[in-house]
């Protein structure tokens, strides 16, 4: 039987891959000045002028996704006879799987015939969208609904998530660093690395003095963890940084050439946490770095 694939907007996936592959999409607001936006169409946004603002200190905030904004995506889909599976942003970071899973509750026990499966990706970014695009790729092998959640359910803990900022202000005026007491800032050219954890929270592992040389930690713990390299596609998102990501792409085919690799500019609700220069990889590989 066929189900409906559903994100949010912090997957970051291309609009083109999105409606070849009917995935559905919530989006995340960001406010600029009090006035929302919403970013459903990737190709039209403009990564340089949204970060160049950011740089002179336009203030952007988020908003998380409400269980009625749930409910209103849901309802349509099942209604119409068909399964659900809701493929999110960490629960580490946002409340907004909070609000999918009260929404998910209540339309259960009005649709007990259908089925309705969310998957915590306790990521954000290409950690969320890698996600997405495998859960397509099980559809199109006809696998059912509960065992494409399971196996996302699974693979989840291998997914590793490896990045650095340019400026730690972003995570920690949004408290989206869970261990920022403990981090040295950017001064004398300080760059922390900064991984996602097994409860989806973004904890920083390490501090590297350069900028460059934090961009070649990340390929160093991608050449530690990565499994399998050559049947991967990999991901990597920037916040209007091309030139480092570039580098970085060097970098990774140095030692385990990926199958492919995905690269995005980092969309404005959750580049505004990371803030420009952000620079994140990710990749399948050894699942215990998550718990390190």
């Amino acid at each position: 039987m066929s189900y409906v694939i559903m994100t949010d907007t912090s997957a970051n996936l291309s609009t083109p891959f999105l409606r070849e592959n009917q995935v559905e999409v919530l989006p995340f607001y960001y406010f600029i000045e009090g006035k929302p936006y919403a970013c459903l169409d990737t190709e039209q946004f403009d990564d340089v002028e949204y970060y160049n603002k950011i740089r002179k200190g336009v203030k952007v905030t988020t908003s998380q996704i409400t269980p009625q904004a749930y409910t209103d995506k849901f309802l349509p889909v099942l209604e119409r006879g068909e399964d659900i599976l809701f493929i999110g942003m960490s629960s580490g970071i946002s409340g907004s799987f909070g609000s999918a899973q009260i929404a998910a509750t209540e339309l259960r026990e009005s649709h007990p015939d259908r089925t309705i499966r969310l998957v915590d990706t306790l990521g954000a970014s290409l950690g969320e969208g890698l996600f997405v695009v495998d859960a397509v790729r099980c559809r199109e092998k006809g696998m059912t609904v509960d065992a494409t959640a399971e196996r996302l359910l699974k693979e989840r803990f291998k997914m590793c998530q490896v990045f650095t900022v340019n400026d730690l202000m972003h995570l920690r005026r949004t408290g989206r660093l869970s261990n920022a007491s403990a981090v040295i800032g950017t001064v004398l050219g300080i760059k922390p690395l900064l991984k996602g954890n097994n409860e989806g929270k973004i904890v920083s592992f390490a501090k590297i003095r350069g900028r460059k040389a934090s961009i070649q930690a990340i390929a160093d713990q991608y050449d530690r963890l990565v499994r399998d390299a050559g049947s991967q596609t990999i991901g990597i998102a920037h916040a209007d940084c091309p030139d480092d990501t570039a580098y970085l792409i060097s970098l990774l085919y140095r030692n385990h050439p990926p199958k492919a690799v995905m690269t995005v500019k980092y969309e404005p609700v959750t580049g505004s946490h990371v803030g420009p220069g952000a620079l994140a990889l990710f990749f399948m590989g050894d699942e215990g770095f998550r718990g390190e």
